[in-house]
């Protein structure tokens, strides 16, 4: 079972490397509990869409490296690089991620990163596109 959970995960991961929105929604249960930390979190998948569609940034790209990856039973961890283009300017973004699967869906996923460093990134490349 966590040979598949774990494949699960990485398909998850090559979806959103290929932006495939119908894949990555695909993926997750109607019912997903999704948590970037120390964002606030989203109950099911309205509110993760809404996130997602309408979040705080847009972005053209996007490459996450995953460097470890862990499963065991229905949980799968993974330590990543999330990479986000946007515009001409890339960032990347430090995350411990862990995502609790059932059913051949993901219920419940949470992200852990240092939001600082998002930002930080986030206003060179905004300040750079801005120029």
């Amino acid at each position: 079972m966590s040979g598949t959970n774990e494949k699960l995960v990485l398909d998850f991961i090559d979806a959103w490397n290929r932006l495939d929105y119908d894949a990555i929604y695909g993926a997750m249960s109607e019912d997903i509990f999704y948590h970037n930390i120390p964002m606030e979190p989203c109950n099911g998948m309205a509110e993760v869409k809404a996130f997602f569609d309408q979040g705080g940034f847009n972005f053209d790209g996007a490459q996450w490296d995953v460097h470890h990856i862990a499963a065991t039973g229905h949980v799968v961890l993974t330590e990543r690089t999330d990479k986000f283009r946007i515009g001409e300017k890339w960032i990347a973004i430090r995350v411990m991620g862990t995502f609790e699967i059932e059913n051949g869906k993901i219920t419940k996923w949470r992200d852990y990163f240092d939001l600082a460093e998002f930002q930080g990134q986030m206003a060179e490349v905004m300040g750079a596109s801005a120029a």
